[in-house]
């Protein structure tokens, strides 16, 4: 598994309030939410989004509520991966439920800026700026992990085997 994108760039404690802000929960649909995705913090994401761009922040992000509509949105925004210092743990945890790839590395959130091309090996764990020509080592995922991702997340997953 790989990624390659546009970095989008945020700072710490980017809550799932202003990543799908709560006037938009009435519906479950990943579309509309992605038509909404970030737009209390970022109005020309949904813009400027392309299928496979990345988004890199600091701390604690996912904060706020547990909402899984959060990594949802972000996921059928096109976005392919999120890489950050810290992520909120229920993020963590609803990401990786509904197949959108995040990795933890403190060295790529430091190094990375908005607008620089990234790519991401999810086997080694490899984050290379190709803007900058420089490399981070993240945690790679677990082989299970990855196999979660790839089918689409556990929601997926349950519903396929029904």
């Amino acid at each position: 598994m790989n990624a390659k994108g546009t970095v989008f760039r945020y700072g710490d404690n980017v809550d799932t309030d202003v990543i799908i802000p709560a006037r938009y929960l009435n519906t479950s649909n990943g579309k509309e939410l992605a038509a909404h995705c970030m737009e209390d913090i970022d109005v020309n994401f949904v813009k400027e989004v392309k299928e496979g761009d990345i988004i890199v922040a600091d701390k604690n992000f996912g904060c706020g509520s547990s909402r899984e509509h959060a990594p949802l949105a972000i996921k059928e925004a096109g976005v392919s991966c999120v890489i950050a210092r810290t992520f909120a743990r229920i993020f963590y945890r609803n990401a990786i439920n509904i197949g959108l790839p995040i990795l933890e590395c403190e060295a790529a959130a430091d190094g990375i800026s908005k607008g620089d091309v990234v790519e991401v090996n999810f086997d080694t764990g490899v984050i290379t700026n190709v803007t900058k020509g420089e490399s981070y080592q993240g945690q790679p995922f677990p082989t299970f992990m990855q196999e979660i991702i790839q089918k689409g997340g556990l929601v997926n997953k349950i519903k396929a085997q029904r």
